[in-house]
């Protein structure tokens, strides 16, 4: 019985400490973003913007306003307004070529597309629908399972 105990509050002491180390946040990481500093300001600026179909200010966003926005801001540069616009505006890449500032593309129904901008280290930022603008790792199952292609916009 003793050793029963021992093994529960050995376990529990365990669990605990494991969930109670938090890794350090995507978006604080200096290398996420050592490429175009200019995104992580808009990035910042647009944090926890909720989602809203159609939508293109602060008020609320969809996935490709939130891409527009970002490349005008980050890269001066000017993107159509829907997601398979630019997904016409850019070129297709190969995984391993991918870079900050490439285009994900997502297929998240038969006839619903989803786009962010790739940063480092399986991240991207996007605006989501269930969470608004943040950051995503393209290796969570849900986005892996979405994926589609990457493609990049030639500057």
């Amino acid at each position: 019985m003793a050793q029963c105990n021992r093994f529960i509050i050995i376990s529990i002491f365990a669990l605990l400490s494991a969930c109670s180390q938090s890794p350090k946040a995507p978006e604080t990481s200096a290398a996420l973003w050592e490429q175009n500093r200019e995104l992580k300001t808009f990035y910042g600026e647009w944090y926890g913007t909720p989602y809203q179909f159609g939508g293109n200010t602060k008020e609320g966003i969809d996935c490709s306003a939130f891409v527009q926005q970002a490349f005008l801001h980050a890269y001066q540069r000017a993107l159509p307004r829907t997601t398979l616009a630019q997904f016409n505006a850019s070129q297709p890449i190969r995984w391993e070529e991918r870079q900050q500032g490439d285009l994900l593309f997502f297929k998240t129904t038969k006839s619903d597309y989803h786009v962010g901008i790739y940063l480092n280290h399986q991240q991207f930022m996007h605006a989501s629908t269930s969470k608004g603008v943040i950051i995503s790792r393209t290796d969570n199952p849900y986005w892996a399972s979405k994926f589609w292609q990457i493609r990049r916009v030639t500057m």
